[in-house]
């Protein structure tokens, strides 16, 4: 099994953006920032919730939006506001709004088939 990693900017309100190296999680709802990066490029928190990891472990977190920019395209997300220790993942949700799949064999991004019904 492999990972897949793609690079991209997030921006925030306050007009600052930061590079972000996000690995891409198929089995994550939500894209998570870092922290640090969160701070920086000045994200509030909008509302809580929790979520469960793989092991059954559950975290409440903050989730804000943003604008996202990795090389396949842009647009605005939902995203966890990550905690000490928390990494950069690239949620379902992030990819569906960028029109985006993950082949799960090959571990390469392509443009979702859009059905309009």
């Amino acid at each position: 099994m492999g990972l897949t990693f793609i690079d991209g900017v997030v921006d925030g309100p306050n007009g600052k953006s930061a590079p972000v190296r996000f690995l891409v999680d198929s089995g994550a709802t939500y894209t998570l920032l870092p922290l640090n990066i969160w701070h920086e490029i000045g994200l509030k928190s909008k509302r809580r919730h929790t979520f469960v990891l793989a092991d059954g472990t559950q975290l409440e977190r903050a989730i804000s939006e943003c604008h996202i920019t990795p090389e396949q395209g842009d647009g605005h997300t939902p995203v966890i506001l990550g905690e000490s220790g928390d990494e950069a993942v690239l949620g379902t949700v992030t990819l569906e709004i960028l029109g985006l799949v993950l082949n799960p064999f090959t571990r390469t991004l392509h443009p979702m088939r859009m059905m309009l019904a």
